[in-house]
């Protein structure tokens, strides 16, 4: 044995240990450090939403709405004397339909994250690279559909043809993903898709007019509202610029910076 192995046996001096990028992956993050990739999930949020209502009429996020609305379907169904009721399966409830089906269908997914561990850093790249393919595979069928992105009537939605019902379904299926992911999280952002409880517990915090302190129970859902609405709006602005298929497209480029942003979230302490 060398003399510096032996003063270092001598010393209890262990070797450190060597860094592993798999290990690094395996690692549980801190909920409370993701407010930047949550962040940006709620600006998808937003900019999904908007390019699906925008065609259809369907928000890709609302799924209380798009079950409300099969309800409302059902219902005519016994409206009028027989032999006058309207038995026709509008095409607005078939994309409410597929929307609904395709995000529990994303949302499906997450039985895997809970397999590996909802936390673990491993997880959270490849969810959101799951978002990722699906927000790419609806950019390319919505741009093979040839159907234009902005519809002038909710009686008159754009995406009429089986691949713009495929691009909806992709759309769906990949806020579903997010959607689980945020919910295993549990932070103040909850599931990154509906706000509805957001702003619940935002008027009500206890401190909500203490503006001059920091209060990560009021700022951080204030950044999950503010970070939806701009997301509309930019999807909105691009859909009008250059097309849904660029619009989609555009969004697999902020999916990707998401995921990498995992990256760098710290360890869980």
């Amino acid at each position: 044995m060398a003399p510096q192995d032996t003063n270092d046996a001598e010393q209890g001096l262990a070797a450190p240990p060597k860094f592993s990028f798999f290990s690094y992956l395996l690692e549980d993050v801190d909920p409370e450090e993701c407010v930047s990739p949550l962040t940006g999930y709620c600006f998808m949020t937003g900019y999904i939403d908007a390019l699906s209502f925008s065609a259809v009429f369907v928000w890709c996020g609302f799924q209380t709405g798009n079950f409300a609305q099969l309800a409302l379907a059902l219902a005519r169904l016994f409206e009028g004397p027989p032999g006058q009721r309207d038995e026709t399966f509008h095409i607005a409830d078939r994309q409410a339909l597929t929307s609904l089906l395709s995000f529990n269908a994303g949302a499906f997914v997450g039985r895997l994250g809970d397999r590996i561990g909802a936390h673990k850093r491993i997880w959270l790249i490849f969810a959101t690279f799951l978002q990722v393919l699906m927000t790419m595979a609806a950019a390319v069928t919505i741009f093979k559909s040839g159907q234009p992105g902005v519809a002038d009537a909710r009686a008159l939605p754009t995406w009429t043809n089986t691949l713009s019902f495929v691009c909806l379904a992709f759309m769906s299926a990949s806020l579903g993903v997010q959607g689980i992911v945020g919910k295993r999280l549990n932070t103040q952002f909850t599931t990154t898709i509906v706000l509805t409880t957001v702003w619940v517990e935002l008027v009500n915090d206890p401190k909500l007019f203490q503006f001059m302190h920091k209060v990560k129970t009021r700022d951080h859902k204030l950044i999950a509202a503010a970070a939806l609405f701009l997301g509309a709006f930019v999807g909105r602005a691009l859909l009008g610029a250059i097309g849904a298929p660029g619009a989609l497209g555009i969004g697999c480029g902020v999916r990707v910076i998401i995921m990498l942003s995992w990256i760098f979230v710290p360890k869980k302490k």
